[in-house]
């Protein structure tokens, strides 16, 4: 998607930065594993490991929760991804 409004679930956005520090995939953490790359969740802000990770805990989460939208915590990468709509958002509503 090249911009928010292609995208329906932009407004279902209620986390709007990246967080100040991450330890790592909270779920990870809790059960020993370990994680490629971090992903926020922009409804309620969980940190989770991407889909390259062998637990997928964002994907996890967007199962269990509904939660759309997922933000890169990656250094340097801006992108977020929808999952109901399977496409990359380029462009987040800024505050």
């Amino acid at each position: 998607m090249d911009s928010m409004e292609t995208c329906t679930h932009i407004t279902e956005v209620r986390v709007s930065a990246h967080p100040e520090s991450v330890s790592g995939c909270e779920d990870c953490l809790q059960i020993g594993g370990h994680w490629r790359h971090l992903r926020v969740c922009l409804t309620c802000g969980h940190v989770a490991c991407c889909d390259a990770s062998p637990n997928q805990h964002a994907r996890q989460h967007w199962e269990r929760t509904h939660h759309p939208i997922i933000q890169s915590v990656e250094p340097g990468e801006q992108w977020a991804w929808c999952y109901p709509h399977n496409a990359y958002i380029r462009r987040l509503p800024t505050a």
